[in-house]
């Protein structure tokens, strides 16, 4: 493809292309992606169809087999996922070292091939090349490359240092197997007690969505294929002006704000995205306040998912609730409460109805195909709908060339993660994003610059 990202050795991570099969009936290159699509569309069961639309967590043994982890509260086993609800996209955190997380991954696209229809498996990841680690949206590098913050690269403001990283990162992903970035986040920091300050470019919109592009183009490429990452951009439409900068995760946090009338301020780096192609969207969980928009979380607003993003903006590509919406999820003793924000007296069915009609296509950190059958079955939802959004994701993994190349080198693995050249690249990366906030004294003079005891080049 000849705009895709430049092949190297980092993507070179898929073996034996044909050795499922699954390239042998669209052999004739003049089968086009939407026939392709068409026809397994045309293939699947209503519950086949219902499990692709929902995205949840996988507990990775670090043996790198596919039993459930021992430890961590995400020890339900997937091959239940796989085999009985047809969940085939998963969101990974804990990962083994590469070789057997290489492995993992393809233990479990082999199983994945072994199903009626061999619908390949996508894995997707939050943010994983730095140093802090929150297990609600960020983990720290461990064998990955490592580089600054996203508010450091905005401190640094360099367009081609974040496509470097893109790309870089975008080879390591692929050698794990990770083909969604839930990333990177277009939300301004406005709001400067809002926990989540790090993973943005900062407050200014025209910095963040130069970055914000310049970070798509390194992980997708000009277009989606087979050696990209999609992009899950994110929180649409602006994660930023919370309410007393509070977690939107938990109900005290659920209000958004505008102050000064600024919403369309927010959307600024959004349009950037759309314009390089992001190809996938998440809504936020926050509940807008004073505003002409309805007062529940964005994920439940149709003005906002079909009106804005669709009508408005023109994305027709896959639209992923931010992980919970629905349901609760109990822990031990510990309950976490779905974020249902502005729609916590609806049952989970009604939240996923609402969400539907929305125009959402999938749902984060669900798994419960049963209710989506449920809607269908009884009349509230036709099947025409669900096939618009299975149709959407289908055409992600088809773009993404999993139906033709789904496996991994687990040499490639051990070999692209973390090698010495991407560590260099990180490490100066992070230098150049020191940011100096007083120049001290030191022996009767300014600290900075040093003379002759370091170089930081």
């Amino acid at each position: 493809m000849a705009n895709a990202p430049r092949l190297t050795d980092g993507d070179r991570t898929f073996r034996d292309l044909n050795k499922n099969g699954r390239l042998d009936p669209y052999e004739d290159a003049r089968c086009s992606l939407e026939e392709r699509v068409a026809d397994l569309l045309g293939q699947m069961t209503l519950e086949e169809k219902a499990g692709l639309m929902f995205h949840t967590i996988a507990g990775v043994n670090l043996n790198g087999t596919l039993d459930p982890p021992q430890q961590g509260p995400f020890r339900q086993p997937i091959a239940d996922a796989v085999t009985g609800k047809h969940l085939s996209h998963f969101n990974v955190h804990a990962l083994p070292e590469p070789r057997l997380a290489a492995r993992w991954y393809n233990r479990l696209q082999e199983l994945a091939e072994g199903t009626r229809l061999g619908i390949p498996i996508t894995i997707s990841s939050d943010p994983r090349h730095a140093f802090a680690y929150n297990p609600l949206t960020s983990f720290a590098a461990t064998s990955l490359s490592q580089w600054p913050e996203p508010i450091g690269f905005g401190a640094v403001g360099d367009e081609a240092l974040v496509e470097q990283f893109g790309d870089i990162a975008r080879k390591e992903y692929i050698a794990l197997g990770i083909r969604v970035a839930l990333h990177p986040m277009a939300d301004l920091a406005t709001e400067p007690r809002w926990a989540r300050i790090s993973g943005t470019f900062g407050e200014d919109a025209a910095i963040s969505a130069r970055l914000t592009a310049a970070y798509i183009r390194g992980f997708q490429g000009t277009e989606l294929g087979q050696y990209s990452v999609a992009c899950m951009t994110k929180h649409f439409p602006g994660g930023g002006p919370q309410m007393d900068g509070e977690d939107p995760h938990f109900a005290y946090g659920r209000e958004q704000v505008y102050p000064g009338g600024q919403f369309d301020a927010h959307l600024i780096p959004f349009e950037a995205a759309f314009a390089a192609g992001t190809a996938q969207i998440m809504p936020y969980y926050g509940m807008p306040i004073g505003t002409e928009l309805e007062e529940v979380g964005f994920g439940f607003s149709k003005q906002v998912i079909t009106e804005m993003l669709r009508e408005r903006y023109g994305f027709d590509g896959v639209v992923c609730t931010d992980w919970g919406l629905i349901s609760n999820v109990h822990f031990g003793d510990r309950v976490m409460v779905a974020r249902a924000w502005g729609v916590e007296h609806l049952s989970p069915i009604d939240r996923l109805k609402k969400a539907l009609d929305a125009g959402v296509d999938q749902f984060g950190g669900e798994s419960c195909p049963e209710l989506m059958l449920e809607l269908v079955r009884s009349g509230q939802i036709s099947e025409t709908r669900i096939d618009e959004s299975a149709r959407r994701l289908l055409r992600d993994k088809f773009r993404l060339g999993l139906f033709d190349a789904a496996y991994l080198d687990e040499d490639a693995a051990e070999r692209v993660v973390g090698n010495e050249a991407f560590r260099a690249a990180g490490a100066l990366a992070q230098r150049r994003a020191s940011v100096l906030l007083k120049n001290g004294e030191l022996r009767g003079g300014p600290a900075l610059p040093l003379h002759g005891a370091a170089n930081l080049d």
